[in-house]
Parts: structure tokens; C-alpha cells; sequence
């Protein structure tokens, strides 16, 4: 399949899924686009198309975000960009590729079985800790929000604020994950196809369209769910990439 049109397809389900369940574009966007582009491009472009759709989706649900905790956990997530990009700069590709479907397994782990097992999180320093984590496994692998995730349910966070607020702190992510690595020549996206760009506006303002209107009929539940799912296959299929390269 063409990148463009894949792209595409990938970015309107994410986004549809994200507009129903809060997360959708990292966690169905990265595994994907890790296997076709390679880890480092393919999380960047991720990074860089994530900003943008959360941008948009944050104009929908801008009265429930809670700003307080915003200003926690966005600011300090460039602590934890910055070991990742030396980390992309330093591995070699098979080695990335497993580092990067390791942590998508275990952030989709943790998002479906782990969170029962949470402790309660009061104060702002989890909040800190929290935004330092995501920063570094977003730059790494495309995907912040399980560990935000993760927090939310030991802060007892209420669903729906937490579920706008992710929108934010998705553009906060994508945008220094991508400029981290830009700067640091950690990566460089110059190769792939200019079509992708457009390609995946488009695909963003049709998901985000559909998704708003299937938010309300929809169960997000079951909409998280089959996202999980999807990502849980092509993060199975990124770790094995990895592995293979390395034997």
C-alpha cells in the first residue's frame, strides 16, 4: 500500500478513536507507521501529526480541560525528551525498533490489566514524574498517553476532564518530542513523501468530524478497546522486527 494512503487510513481511525475515547493517533499511528517508515521516522511523523490533531480536537473539549493539572505535567515533558533523543541517536535500527515495541507493549499493557493495581497518587510530584515519563517514552515511541493514563488513575482523575485535558498535553508532547529530535539531528523525515502531510490534515478533519458525531452513540469502552487492540498487533509486529534484525 502507498505510505500516503496508509497514513491516511491510519490518521482518520486514530483520530476518529480519539475524538470517542481520548487516545487513538499515537497508539494506532506509531505501531503502524514504525513497520512501513522505520522507528525514528515513523515516530516523528507520529509526533508531528499527533500536535496537530490534538490541537484541533482541544478546540471541541477546551471548557473540561483542567488547566492546573496542564501546567504539571506539560511544561516538564521536554526532562524526558531529551535522554530519548540521545538514546535514537545512540542505538543502532533493529535495536531502536525493539526498544520502541517493548515500550508499546508494556504502555498497552499497563492500559488494559495494570491499572487495577495503581496505588493512590496525591500531590504535585507524581504529576511531575508523570509529564518527565511520557516526554521520554513519546520521543521514543509515538505514545504518551498511556503513562498520563496510568496517573490519571491513581490521581482519581475525573474521566471526562482527564479526557480533554489529554488533548493539550498531546500537542505539548508531539510538538517537543518532534523539535527535540529535529534539533539534535536525532531525526530526519526529509525522505519520506510530502503527501503525507496534506494526506493526514484531511484525514484528521473527516475523523475528528465522524468522531464527534459517533462520541455520543458510541460506547468508549468498546471504542478503546478495539484501538488497543489493533495497536497490541502492530506493536507485536514491531517487536519482532526488532528481534529479527538482531539475530
Amino acid at each position: 500500500m502507498d505510505i500516503v494512503i496508509l497514513v491516511f487510513v491510519t490518521i482518520l481511525i486514530g483520530s476518529c478513536m480519539q475524538r470517542v475515547s481520548g487516545m487513538g493517533v499515537g497508539l494506532l499511528g506509531a505501531p503502524v507507521l514504525s513497520i512501513v517508515m522505520g522507528p525514528v521516522d515513523g515516530v516523528m511523523v507520529i509526533n508531528a501529526l499527533a500536535a496537530v490533531n490534538a490541537a484541533l480536537s482541544t478546540l471541541s473539549v477546551r471548557k473540561d480541560v483542567d488547566w492546573r493539572m496542564f501546567a504539571l505535567i506539560g511544561p516538564v515533558m521536554v526532562v524526558g525528551a531529551v535522554p530519548a533523543a540521545w538514546l535514537i541517536h545512540s542505538m543502532s535500527l533493529p535495536g531502536l525498533q525493539l526498544v520502541v515495541g517493548v515500550l508499546l507493549v508494556i504502555a498497552l499493557l499497563i492500559t488494559t490489566v495494570g491499572l487495577k493495581f495503581v496505588p493512590l497518587a496525591t500531590g504535585p510530584a507524581p504529576a511531575v514524574v508523570t509529564g518527565a515519563v511520557s516526554g521520554f517514552t513519546n520521543t521514543l515511541s509515538g505514545v504518551a498517553g498511556p503513562v498520563i493514563t496510568v496517573y490519571a488513575q491513581a490521581a482519581r482523575w475525573d474521566q471526562r476532564s482527564f479526557v480533554a485535558t489529554l488533548q493539550p498535553l498531546f500537542v505539548v508532547s508531539g510538538v517537543v518530542s518532534f523539535l527535540i529530535k529535529f534539533l539534535t539531528d536525532a531525526g530526519d523525515i526529509s525522505g519520506q513523501p510530502w503527501g503525507i502531510w496534506p494526506g493526514g490534515l484531511l484525514a484528521m478533519v473527516i475523523g475528528i468530524t465522524i468522531g464527534a458525531r459517533l462520541s455520543g452513540r458510541v460506547d468508549r469502552d468498546k471504542a478503546r478497546k478495539l484501538s488497543l487492540a489493533v495497536a497490541g498487533a502492530g506493536a507485536a509486529a514491531v517487536l519482532v522486527r526488532g528481534v529479527a534484525g538482531l539475530v
